[in-house]
């Protein structure tokens, strides 16, 4: 009979939508439990062992290569940097790319890129442009060579985005308008807070590795710490936006980055290849003086500490409080680079902005926490270590870089001749 449900007769076939609403009742009836954001501990998830496996694997290969690269000095570690960005940009111009739109834009990911080449020229340039003077200021060919493209960069960088600018616009094709807006605005999203935010490491690079190495450090720290912690630890969750993030993962590598800042700054302060600032982009040993910034002080701890204890003080170098500050703001506040990175790939609805890194993602995946570290790191270097006033060394760096060589030899006679009259007077 038609109406008949019994086990011989054939299945009802289903429509699509019923299917769907099938497998949403299905979805809502029998929720994930693994996925829960909160009752059971990571650690009881077996399945995320392997997972910890490789990640584990990934980081101790890194942390090797980028202990060989922060040995090789301060081109290397330069060099490393701008590797990453190209790998950057190369994963979130992926993201929002269209194989289909692309095949009717020949030459048009091109046109990406030379955006992106452009915004190094005039970051870098302006960056190092003092370091590259600095190092060819022996050869007179080369340092005029140098100083007559230092004193046009920005002209040069200029019209190199003009001449983007107009090759834009005259390949804009009809009905493909709002793609390749789209597609221009996103690019220069990527320069703006990807390309100029990471660019500051290598500011902070010149300022001496220390500058570099340590925020760098501690954002590992706090990542792999808030890992480990959450991961054995975890229960309560601390964000919709990243319901992987704990909590209890939080607070944890919040302690123990802080200590680790403390801690490290007294270990990295101690060497000069760390600590000397790179006044040109040679690749020979620094040394120099420290300043009173890396001199130890000596405390002393008080009298009625028990006679048993051990230490009769304590040798602290002053930068240390400061890495405190840098703990401080690695732990609590670059943290929401990540919550951002998190809302932005569920925006575009994927995992991972790439896949190069086995157990972490992308490049990207990695760098989120780090962009933000590097701008505070600046911002804090010049604005409590670096002193305020003119020094002997900036002015000698604004004459070799703003005058010729015929200007610098009278500008040294009239210097020679006011001194040798308040001399005589």
């Amino acid at each position: 009979m038609p109406g008949d449900n019994s086990v011989g007769s054939p299945p009802t076939p289903r429509s699509p939508t019923a299917r769907l609403r099938h497998r949403r009742r299905s979805a809502e009836a029998l929720p994930d439990v693994s996925k829960a954001n909160g009752g059971d501990l990571l650690v009881n998830d077996r399945n995320k062992y392997r997972s910890m496996l490789v990640r584990a694997y990934s980081s101790v290969w890194m942390i090797g290569g980028f202990a060989l690269i922060i040995y090789l000095g301060h081109l290397c570690i330069t060099a490393m940097v701008v590797v990453i960005q190209i790998f950057m940009a190369k994963e979130l111009f992926n993201l929002l790319r269209k194989a289909h739109e692309d095949k009717h834009l020949p030459g048009f990911r091109i046109l990406n890129w030379h955006f992106f080449f452009t915004a190094m020229l005039f970051v870098y340039g302006r960056i190092l442009s003092q370091r590259l003077v600095n190092t060819v200021t022996s050869d007179k060919v080369l340092y005029k060579l140098v100083s007559s493209l230092i004193k046009y960069h920005m002209v040069v960088c200029y019209f190199l985005y003009i001449a983007g600018f107009m090759w834009f616009i005259l390949t804009l094709k009809k009905k493909m308008y709002k793609y390749q807006f789209g597609q221009y605005a996103w690019t220069h999203m990527i320069l703006i807070t990807v390309f100029t935010q990471s660019s500051f490491f290598v500011a902070n690079i010149f300022e001496g590795i220390f500058w570099f190495l340590l925020p760098a450090s501690l954002i590992v720290i706090n990542d792999i710490a808030a890992y480990i912690c959450g991961f054995f630890f975890g229960k309560t969750p601390l964000i919709k936006i990243s319901p992987k993030k704990t909590w209890e993962g939080f607070i944890g590598a919040s302690v123990i980055t802080i200590i680790s800042a403390f801690l490290l700054a007294n270990i990295m302060g101690r060497f000069q290849w760390l600590t000397c600032p790179r006044g040109d982009l040679s690749t020979g040993w620094l040394d120099c003086d420290p300043g009173p910034l890396f001199k130890p002080e000596y405390y002393t701890f008080p009298e009625w500490l028990p006679h048993w204890f051990p230490w009769k003080g304590i040798s602290i170098l002053p930068v240390q409080w400061h890495a405190l500050c840098l703990g401080l703001f690695s732990s609590i506040i670059a943290p929401f680079g990540g919550f951002f990175a998190s809302g932005f790939k569920r925006a575009f609805k994927v995992k991972d902005f790439g896949d190069s890194i086995p157990g972490h993602g992308g490049i990207t995946d990695r760098m989120d926490c780090q962009m933000v570290m590097a701008i505070f790191a600046y911002i804090y270097h010049q604005s409590f270590i670096v002193p305020q006033s003119l020094s002997v060394d900036m002015i000698i760096d604004q004459i070799l870089m703003n005058l010729t060589l015929e200007q610098q030899q009278i500008l040294f006679e009239k210097l020679k001749q006011v001194l040798q009259d308040r001399l005589v007077g």
